[in-house]
């Protein structure tokens, strides 16, 4: 989990989102934990979103909007055919984050002061002096104490989703290795074939004179076919005789799942080795000759070859799992309107 208060308020705050990292969400009235109201925004702002008494106004949420799309500057804003969507995301993350917010609050999570400085310090370097004490004039009033808070809010936010999430999802390698083991269908590998083809194809709606012609261009073209001798030699035939659209590819139709060839060549490639040339085979009104490049037979993927991707993968469904299994918790009994 990345710093995430400063990146986002200094992109949105110099009409850039260049800084590419995630939302504060913390332009709000909170009346959490008794505290009264009072409001840290500069200006008045149009009420989004209370949660639980906090309120969330128009700017997190446009804040947020500029995190989901980050190509906002480039466009002039988001999208119209994306706007809907962006803005329930936006609205429905900003939620998330107050009510993280809440509960680490609630929770007495603590923040060193040593951590709250450095964060400061490191939001100030990103801005550069002239850009921060505007920010700190316009979205804090002047004060370094509500930027503090601000920041403090950012990092309680980081250390529930890094207690709550980060720290739950991690996958072992004996855990990926189970799941590779219950799975084994995920993995397998079904035959595959490479070939290189040349096919002689009559005229559509011809007649018995054209498909003789075809006949015979096939025989002269199997004649030559049987004596190259490499790749290269039947793939410069196929250029020059075939009809088919892999003519201009050498022939080569790469590396395909056997399933998916018509099952003629499937019965003639089997019997063959690499560099062998097919007899004539006739599939519906054309001719074809095969050249096998490769053969594999159905296999698994090992459990070396998959482990790395397979640990990301197991992990990204399980943060997503614990994401929503956590928000839902929170969401079950707070007071939440959206304006």
């Amino acid at each position: 989990m990345g710093f995430r208060f400063c990146m986002m308020a200094a992109a949105l705050f110099c009409g850039s989102i260049a800084f590419g990292q995630s939302s504060l969400v913390s332009s709000h009235t909170s009346t959490v934990g008794g505290n009264s109201p009072q409001e840290v925004v500069s200006s008045p702002m149009k009420l989004a979103v209370r949660v639980n008494g906090a309120v969330l106004t128009e700017s997190d949420v446009v804040r947020e909007m500029y995190t989901i799309f980050p190509y906002a500057g480039q466009h002039n804003g988001v999208p119209k055919a994306m706007e809907a969507d962006v803005r329930k995301g936006a609205i429905e993350m900003i939620i998330f984050e107050e009510l993280l917010y809440q509960e680490a609050r609630k929770l007495k999570v603590p923040v060193a002061p040593v951590q709250l400085s450095k964060a400061e310090a490191a939001f100030r370097k990103e801005l550069g002096s002239g850009a921060y004490e505007q920010f700190l004039s316009t979205e804090c009033q002047g004060s370094k104490q509500v930027l503090r808070e601000k920041i403090r809010r950012s990092l309680l936010i980081e250390k529930m989703l890094k207690t709550e999430v980060e720290q739950k999802s991690v996958i072992t390698a004996v855990a990926a290795k189970a799941y590779y083991d219950k799975n084994p269908k995920q993995f397998e590998k079904p035959e595959r074939l490479r070939i290189q083809t040349i096919s002689i194809v009559p005229p559509q709606n011809g007649g018995a004179d054209e498909d003789k012609e075809a006949r015979n261009r096939a025989e002269k073209a199997y004649k030559l076919a049987v004596a190259t001798k490499s790749y290269q030699e039947f793939g410069l035939l196929a250029e020059r005789m075939s009809d088919d659209d892999w003519h201009v590819n050498m022939g080569d139709r790469k590396t395909v799942e056997a399933s998916k060839l018509p099952p003629p060549v499937v019965k003639a490639a089997t019997g063959m080795k690499p560099g062998e040339v097919s007899t004539l085979l006739q599939l519906g009104n054309a001719y074809t000759i095969i050249r096998l490049v490769e053969h594999t037979g159905a296999d698994k993927t090992p459990f070396a070859a998959v482990k790395t991707k397979l640990q990301s993968d197991l992990q990204k469904q399980k943060i997503a799992e614990l994401r929503a299994a956590l928000n839902q918790k929170l969401r079950k009994d707070a007071r939440i309107e959206v304006f």
